[in-house]
Protein backbone atom coordinates (compact mmCIF):
# COMPACT_ATOMS: atom_id res chain seq x y z
CA UNK A 1 0.00 0.00 0.00
CA UNK A 2 1.43 3.48 -1.03
CA UNK A 3 0.41 6.08 1.34
CA UNK A 4 -1.03 8.46 -0.81
CA UNK A 5 0.04 12.60 -0.12
CA UNK A 6 -3.73 13.58 0.28
CA UNK A 7 -4.88 11.28 3.51
CA UNK A 8 -3.87 13.60 5.90
CA UNK A 9 -6.32 15.97 4.08
CA UNK A 10 -9.19 14.20 3.89
CA UNK A 11 -9.10 12.93 7.47
CA UNK A 12 -8.45 16.70 8.65
CA UNK A 13 -11.38 17.54 6.43
CA UNK A 14 -13.66 14.66 8.00
CA UNK A 15 -13.02 16.43 10.99
CA UNK A 16 -14.89 19.74 10.30
CA UNK A 17 -17.37 19.02 7.66
CA UNK A 18 -20.38 16.93 7.26
CA UNK A 19 -19.23 15.63 3.72
CA UNK A 20 -15.78 15.00 2.08
CA UNK A 21 -15.64 14.72 -1.76
CA UNK A 22 -12.57 13.30 -3.24
CA UNK A 23 -12.36 13.83 -6.94
CA UNK A 24 -10.22 12.83 -9.91
CA UNK A 25 -9.94 10.88 -12.76
CA UNK A 26 -10.71 7.63 -13.26
CA UNK A 27 -8.28 4.68 -11.66
CA UNK A 28 -6.28 7.50 -9.76
CA UNK A 29 -6.64 5.70 -7.12
CA UNK A 30 -10.11 7.45 -5.21
CA UNK A 31 -11.67 3.96 -4.04
CA UNK A 32 -8.55 2.32 -2.65
CA UNK A 33 -7.83 5.46 -0.66
CA UNK A 34 -11.40 5.52 0.44
CA UNK A 35 -11.44 1.98 1.76
CA UNK A 36 -8.39 2.51 3.51
CA UNK A 37 -9.65 5.32 5.87
CA UNK A 38 -13.06 3.54 5.99
CA UNK A 39 -11.74 0.85 7.11
CA UNK A 40 -9.56 2.26 9.83
CA UNK A 41 -13.51 3.68 10.56
CA UNK A 42 -15.65 0.94 10.06
CA UNK A 43 -17.65 2.94 6.94
CA UNK A 44 -20.18 1.52 5.36
CA UNK A 45 -19.29 1.21 1.20
CA UNK A 46 -21.81 1.82 -1.78
CA UNK A 47 -20.40 1.83 -5.42
CA UNK A 48 -22.88 3.51 -7.07
CA UNK A 49 -22.06 2.24 -10.27
CA UNK A 50 -23.46 -1.31 -9.19
CA UNK A 51 -27.11 -1.66 -9.36
CA UNK A 52 -28.08 -3.29 -6.37
CA UNK A 53 -26.30 -0.48 -4.30
CA UNK A 54 -28.10 2.15 -6.21
CA UNK A 55 -31.52 0.13 -5.68
CA UNK A 56 -30.50 0.41 -1.71
CA UNK A 57 -31.15 4.57 -2.30
CA UNK A 58 -34.22 4.71 -3.48
CA UNK A 59 -35.30 5.96 -0.44
CA UNK A 60 -31.98 7.72 0.88
CA UNK A 61 -33.39 9.21 3.71
CA UNK A 62 -34.44 6.40 5.60
CA UNK A 63 -31.65 3.89 4.40
CA UNK A 64 -29.47 6.57 5.37
CA UNK A 65 -31.28 7.21 8.73
CA UNK A 66 -29.56 3.68 9.79
CA UNK A 67 -26.15 4.68 9.30
CA UNK A 68 -26.35 7.93 11.06
CA UNK A 69 -23.14 7.04 13.63
CA UNK A 70 -21.13 5.54 10.40
CA UNK A 71 -18.81 6.76 7.83
CA UNK A 72 -20.93 6.22 4.41
CA UNK A 73 -18.30 6.27 1.62
CA UNK A 74 -20.41 6.96 -1.75
CA UNK A 75 -18.42 5.93 -4.43
CA UNK A 76 -18.59 7.13 -8.30
CA UNK A 77 -21.73 9.71 -6.90
CA UNK A 78 -21.94 11.37 -10.29
CA UNK A 79 -24.39 7.95 -11.35
CA UNK A 80 -27.13 9.24 -8.99
CA UNK A 81 -27.02 13.07 -9.52
CA UNK A 82 -30.07 13.79 -7.14
CA UNK A 83 -28.64 12.13 -3.90
CA UNK A 84 -26.95 15.62 -3.70
CA UNK A 85 -30.60 17.05 -2.44
CA UNK A 86 -31.06 14.37 0.06
CA UNK A 87 -27.71 14.42 1.03
CA UNK A 88 -28.76 17.58 2.05
CA UNK A 89 -31.78 16.93 4.09
CA UNK A 90 -29.76 13.73 5.50
CA UNK A 91 -26.53 15.92 6.85
CA UNK A 92 -29.10 18.52 8.37
CA UNK A 93 -31.30 16.48 10.19
CA UNK A 94 -28.18 14.77 11.69
CA UNK A 95 -26.75 18.55 12.38
CA UNK A 96 -29.65 18.91 14.74
CA UNK A 97 -28.85 15.50 16.50
CA UNK A 98 -25.41 16.59 17.30
CA UNK A 99 -23.84 14.81 13.95
CA UNK A 100 -22.06 17.61 12.61
CA UNK A 101 -18.83 16.24 10.47
CA UNK A 102 -17.65 12.95 9.35
CA UNK A 103 -20.82 12.01 7.83
CA UNK A 104 -20.06 10.99 3.97
CA UNK A 105 -17.15 10.57 1.71
CA UNK A 106 -17.85 11.13 -1.40
CA UNK A 107 -16.31 10.29 -4.50
CA UNK A 108 -16.45 11.07 -8.33
CA UNK A 109 -14.82 11.04 -11.68
CA UNK A 110 -14.33 15.45 -11.25
CA UNK A 111 -16.88 17.36 -13.54
CA UNK A 112 -18.38 20.99 -13.69
CA UNK A 113 -21.71 19.46 -13.20
CA UNK A 114 -20.90 16.99 -10.19
CA UNK A 115 -19.00 20.41 -8.86
CA UNK A 116 -22.31 22.43 -9.84
CA UNK A 117 -24.67 19.91 -7.95
CA UNK A 118 -22.74 19.39 -5.04
CA UNK A 119 -21.96 23.37 -4.42
CA UNK A 120 -25.76 24.19 -4.88
CA UNK A 121 -27.12 21.06 -2.69
CA UNK A 122 -24.35 20.92 -0.03
CA UNK A 123 -22.96 24.53 0.36
CA UNK A 124 -20.82 25.25 3.84
CA UNK A 125 -21.37 20.91 4.09
CA UNK A 126 -19.18 19.70 2.06
CA UNK A 127 -14.80 19.90 1.55
CA UNK A 128 -13.45 19.48 -2.57
CA UNK A 129 -9.92 17.76 -2.22
CA UNK A 130 -8.29 16.66 -5.79
CA UNK A 131 -6.73 13.85 -6.19
CA UNK A 132 -4.10 12.80 -9.10
CA UNK A 133 -2.39 9.67 -9.88
CA UNK A 134 1.01 9.25 -7.72
CA UNK A 135 3.02 11.71 -8.13
CA UNK A 136 7.29 11.82 -7.29
CA UNK A 137 7.39 12.08 -3.78
CA UNK A 138 4.59 9.52 -3.15
CA UNK A 139 6.44 6.68 -4.67
CA UNK A 140 10.03 7.68 -4.50
CA UNK A 141 12.92 4.74 -3.52
CA UNK A 142 14.48 2.94 -6.42
CA UNK A 143 16.76 4.68 -8.76
CA UNK A 144 14.91 3.76 -11.62
CA UNK A 145 11.66 5.52 -9.68
CA UNK A 146 11.75 8.90 -11.74
CA UNK A 147 12.51 7.07 -15.00
CA UNK A 148 9.58 4.78 -14.60
CA UNK A 149 7.20 7.65 -13.27
CA UNK A 150 8.22 9.12 -16.19
CA UNK A 151 7.50 7.03 -18.98
CA UNK A 152 4.77 5.28 -17.27
CA UNK A 153 2.79 7.37 -15.88
CA UNK A 154 1.39 8.23 -11.91
CA UNK A 155 -1.93 6.46 -12.74
CA UNK A 156 -1.53 3.28 -9.91
CA UNK A 157 -2.05 0.08 -12.53
CA UNK A 158 0.21 1.60 -15.36
CA UNK A 159 2.94 2.36 -12.71
CA UNK A 160 3.00 -0.90 -10.63
CA UNK A 161 2.57 -3.25 -13.71
CA UNK A 162 4.89 -6.23 -13.75
CA UNK A 163 6.45 -4.77 -16.96
CA UNK A 164 6.66 -2.36 -19.68
CA UNK A 165 4.61 -4.11 -22.09
CA UNK A 166 1.83 -4.50 -19.92
CA UNK A 167 1.42 -1.39 -18.55
CA UNK A 168 1.67 0.49 -21.86
CA UNK A 169 -1.65 -1.72 -22.73
CA UNK A 170 -3.39 -0.63 -19.79
CA UNK A 171 -3.04 2.91 -20.47
CA UNK A 172 -4.53 2.23 -23.84
CA UNK A 173 -7.60 0.46 -22.40
CA UNK A 174 -7.73 3.81 -20.30
CA UNK A 175 -8.30 5.74 -22.85
CA UNK A 176 -10.39 3.75 -24.83
CA UNK A 177 -13.04 3.62 -21.74
CA UNK A 178 -12.60 7.57 -21.76
CA UNK A 179 -13.24 7.80 -25.15
CA UNK A 180 -16.05 5.22 -25.23
CA UNK A 181 -17.85 5.69 -22.49
CA UNK A 182 -16.46 8.24 -19.60
CA UNK A 183 -16.13 11.34 -21.98
CA UNK A 184 -19.95 10.67 -23.18
CA UNK A 185 -21.39 10.39 -19.79
CA UNK A 186 -20.53 13.81 -18.86
CA UNK A 187 -20.40 15.79 -22.72
CA UNK A 188 -22.55 16.07 -25.46
CA UNK A 189 -22.16 13.36 -28.15
CA UNK A 190 -18.73 13.42 -30.19
CA UNK A 191 -17.38 10.05 -32.18
CA UNK A 192 -15.02 8.09 -30.00
CA UNK A 193 -12.62 8.68 -33.56
CA UNK A 194 -12.81 12.64 -33.27
CA UNK A 195 -12.63 12.25 -30.26
CA UNK A 196 -9.47 10.44 -30.03
CA UNK A 197 -8.04 12.16 -33.02
CA UNK A 198 -8.53 15.38 -30.82
CA UNK A 199 -6.53 14.08 -27.66
CA UNK A 200 -3.47 13.00 -30.18
CA UNK A 201 -3.37 16.41 -31.99
CA UNK A 202 -2.92 18.08 -28.49
CA UNK A 203 -0.84 15.14 -27.46
CA UNK A 204 1.68 16.55 -29.86
CA UNK A 205 0.54 19.72 -29.08
CA UNK A 206 2.27 19.27 -25.42
CA UNK A 207 3.78 22.30 -23.93
CA UNK A 208 2.51 24.93 -26.65
CA UNK A 209 0.00 27.52 -27.14
CA UNK A 210 -3.37 26.31 -27.23
CA UNK A 211 -4.95 27.28 -31.11
CA UNK A 212 -8.82 26.06 -30.85
CA UNK A 213 -9.14 27.18 -34.16
CA UNK A 214 -6.42 24.74 -36.14
CA UNK A 215 -7.65 22.22 -34.37
CA UNK A 216 -11.32 22.91 -35.52
CA UNK A 217 -10.37 23.06 -38.96
CA UNK A 218 -8.28 19.56 -38.72
CA UNK A 219 -11.13 17.60 -37.24
CA UNK A 220 -13.72 19.33 -39.54
CA UNK A 221 -15.59 20.69 -36.35
CA UNK A 222 -16.54 23.99 -34.87
CA UNK A 223 -14.06 26.14 -32.53
CA UNK A 224 -17.51 25.74 -29.85
CA UNK A 225 -16.96 22.27 -30.15
CA UNK A 226 -13.14 22.38 -29.56
CA UNK A 227 -13.03 24.44 -26.72
CA UNK A 228 -16.56 22.80 -25.01
CA UNK A 229 -14.12 19.38 -25.23
CA UNK A 230 -10.86 20.24 -24.12
CA UNK A 231 -12.98 21.94 -21.31
CA UNK A 232 -14.77 18.77 -20.62
CA UNK A 233 -11.14 16.93 -21.08
CA UNK A 234 -9.81 19.82 -18.27
CA UNK A 235 -12.35 19.08 -15.94
CA UNK A 236 -12.13 15.40 -15.54
CA UNK A 237 -8.43 16.45 -14.49
CA UNK A 238 -6.80 14.65 -17.79
CA UNK A 239 -5.53 17.73 -19.50
CA UNK A 240 -4.33 21.17 -18.28
CA UNK A 241 -4.72 24.77 -19.25
CA UNK A 242 -1.63 26.49 -18.11
CA UNK A 243 -2.66 30.10 -17.54
CA UNK A 244 -0.50 32.98 -18.96
CA UNK A 245 -0.02 35.03 -15.38
CA UNK A 246 -1.54 38.24 -15.53
CA UNK A 247 0.48 40.74 -14.70
CA UNK A 248 0.33 44.83 -14.91
CA UNK A 249 4.30 45.34 -15.97
CA UNK A 250 4.10 46.73 -19.35
CA UNK A 251 4.70 44.16 -21.56
CA UNK A 252 3.29 43.03 -24.26
CA UNK A 253 1.76 39.08 -23.07
CA UNK A 254 1.42 36.16 -24.39
CA UNK A 255 -2.87 35.51 -23.95
CA UNK A 256 -3.46 31.88 -24.93
CA UNK A 257 -2.62 29.37 -22.38
CA UNK A 258 -0.45 26.37 -22.32
CA UNK A 259 -2.09 22.53 -22.89
CA UNK A 260 -0.56 19.61 -21.74
CA UNK A 261 -1.77 16.04 -21.22
CA UNK A 262 -1.75 16.01 -17.39
CA UNK A 263 -0.46 12.02 -17.29
CA UNK A 264 3.31 11.77 -19.10
CA UNK A 265 1.82 7.71 -19.27
CA UNK A 266 -1.24 9.02 -20.79
CA UNK A 267 0.56 11.38 -23.39
CA UNK A 268 3.03 8.98 -24.33
CA UNK A 269 0.04 6.00 -24.78
CA UNK A 270 -1.52 8.40 -27.38
CA UNK A 271 1.73 8.98 -29.26
CA UNK A 272 2.47 4.81 -29.52
CA UNK A 273 5.65 5.45 -27.28
CA UNK A 274 5.75 2.18 -25.44
CA UNK A 275 9.54 2.44 -23.77
CA UNK A 276 12.45 5.05 -22.36
CA UNK A 277 14.04 4.07 -25.42
CA UNK A 278 11.72 5.24 -27.82
CA UNK A 279 10.98 8.33 -25.57
CA UNK A 280 14.22 9.69 -25.14
CA UNK A 281 14.87 9.77 -29.31
CA UNK A 282 11.21 11.32 -29.82
CA UNK A 283 10.77 14.98 -30.75
CA UNK A 284 8.08 15.44 -27.81
CA UNK A 285 10.41 14.07 -25.24
CA UNK A 286 11.52 17.24 -24.16
CA UNK A 287 7.98 18.76 -23.69
CA UNK A 288 6.87 15.62 -22.00
CA UNK A 289 9.14 15.61 -19.24
CA UNK A 290 7.93 19.39 -18.70
CA UNK A 291 4.38 18.17 -18.33
CA UNK A 292 6.01 15.87 -15.87
CA UNK A 293 7.81 18.49 -14.02
CA UNK A 294 4.89 20.73 -13.52
CA UNK A 295 2.04 18.30 -12.73
CA UNK A 296 4.79 16.72 -9.94
CA UNK A 297 5.46 20.28 -8.50
CA UNK A 298 1.88 21.10 -8.86
CA UNK A 299 1.30 17.93 -6.40
CA UNK A 300 4.16 19.61 -4.05
CA UNK A 301 3.04 22.61 -3.64
CA UNK A 302 1.11 23.95 -0.66
CA UNK A 303 -3.05 23.99 -0.71
CA UNK A 304 -3.84 27.38 -2.70
CA UNK A 305 -0.50 28.06 -4.83
CA UNK A 306 -1.47 29.63 -8.35
CA UNK A 307 0.27 28.29 -11.12
CA UNK A 308 1.22 30.08 -14.78
CA UNK A 309 4.01 30.76 -17.27
CA UNK A 310 5.36 34.19 -18.38
CA UNK A 311 6.05 34.77 -21.71
CA UNK A 312 5.77 38.22 -23.98
CA UNK A 313 6.09 39.33 -27.75
CA UNK A 314 9.98 39.72 -27.04
CA UNK A 315 10.30 36.54 -26.40
CA UNK A 316 11.15 36.79 -22.50
CA UNK A 317 10.34 33.46 -21.30
CA UNK A 318 9.57 31.39 -17.79
CA UNK A 319 7.76 27.80 -18.00
CA UNK A 320 6.34 27.88 -14.60
CA UNK A 321 5.59 30.81 -12.10
CA UNK A 322 4.12 29.80 -8.78
CA UNK A 323 2.34 32.43 -6.48
CA UNK A 324 2.34 30.68 -3.26
CA UNK A 325 -0.51 31.76 -0.60
CA UNK A 326 2.11 33.86 1.31
CA UNK A 327 2.44 36.02 -1.97
CA UNK A 328 5.77 34.83 -2.73
CA UNK A 329 6.92 34.23 -7.10
CA UNK A 330 8.74 31.66 -7.96
CA UNK A 331 10.23 31.23 -11.67
CA UNK A 332 11.05 27.76 -12.32
CA UNK A 333 12.50 26.84 -15.58
CA UNK A 334 12.44 23.05 -16.93
CA UNK A 335 15.39 21.85 -18.33
CA UNK A 336 15.70 18.00 -18.99
CA UNK A 337 19.28 17.71 -19.66
CA UNK A 338 21.88 17.23 -16.12
CA UNK A 339 23.84 20.72 -16.99
CA UNK A 340 21.22 23.25 -17.97
CA UNK A 341 21.63 26.81 -19.68
CA UNK A 342 19.69 29.26 -19.31
CA UNK A 343 19.44 31.62 -22.58
CA UNK A 344 18.37 35.44 -22.56
CA UNK A 345 14.81 34.92 -22.44
CA UNK A 346 14.58 33.70 -19.25
CA UNK A 347 17.25 36.60 -17.49
CA UNK A 348 14.75 39.16 -19.40
CA UNK A 349 11.84 37.49 -17.75
CA UNK A 350 13.51 37.13 -14.19
CA UNK A 351 13.91 40.65 -14.40
CA UNK A 352 10.36 41.67 -15.28
CA UNK A 353 9.21 39.05 -12.47
CA UNK A 354 11.51 39.94 -10.04
CA UNK A 355 10.52 36.58 -8.32
CA UNK A 356 11.33 35.67 -4.27
CA UNK A 357 12.77 32.70 -5.95
CA UNK A 358 14.54 31.68 -9.33
CA UNK A 359 15.21 27.71 -10.44
CA UNK A 360 16.31 25.69 -13.03
CA UNK A 361 14.68 21.98 -12.28
CA UNK A 362 17.00 19.54 -14.25
CA UNK A 363 17.10 15.57 -14.35
CA UNK A 364 20.11 15.40 -12.33
CA UNK A 365 20.69 15.11 -8.31
CA UNK A 366 23.09 17.80 -7.65
CA UNK A 367 22.12 21.33 -6.88
CA UNK A 368 24.36 24.07 -7.68
CA UNK A 369 24.24 28.07 -8.76
CA UNK A 370 23.96 28.50 -12.26
CA UNK A 371 24.02 32.27 -11.72
CA UNK A 372 23.76 35.24 -9.25
CA UNK A 373 20.17 34.68 -7.76
CA UNK A 374 19.22 31.13 -10.27
CA UNK A 375 19.74 28.01 -8.82
CA UNK A 376 19.85 24.35 -10.50
CA UNK A 377 17.79 22.05 -8.52
CA UNK A 378 17.00 18.54 -9.24
CA UNK A 379 12.91 17.63 -9.01
CA UNK A 380 12.65 15.72 -6.09
CA UNK A 381 14.16 18.68 -3.83
CA UNK A 382 12.47 21.29 -5.68
CA UNK A 383 9.12 19.16 -5.04
CA UNK A 384 10.34 18.74 -1.07
CA UNK A 385 11.23 22.35 -1.24
CA UNK A 386 7.67 23.46 -2.20
CA UNK A 387 6.02 20.88 0.14
CA UNK A 388 7.58 22.63 3.18
CA UNK A 389 6.73 26.55 1.69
Amino acid sequence: MIERHIKPRVLEALGYKAAVAIIGPRQAGKTTLALDIGEERGALYLDLEDRTDRQKLSDPALFLSHYENRLVILDEIHRVPGLFQDLRGVIDSGRRRGKRTGRFLILGSASMDLLRQSSESLAGRIAYIDMQPFHFLEVAGGSDTPTRLWVRGGFPDSFLAVDGRRSFLLRKDFIRTYLERDVALFGPRLPAETLERLWIMLAHSQGGLLNASRLASSLGVSVQTVNRYIGLLTDLLLVRRLAPIRANIGKRLVKSPKIYIRDSGLLHALLGIGDFNALAGHPVAGASWEGYVIENLLAAAPERTTASFYRTSAGAEVDLVLQLPNGELWAIEIKRGRAPRLDRGFHNARADLRPAHAFVAHSGDERFPVTEGVEAISVSELAMLLQNA
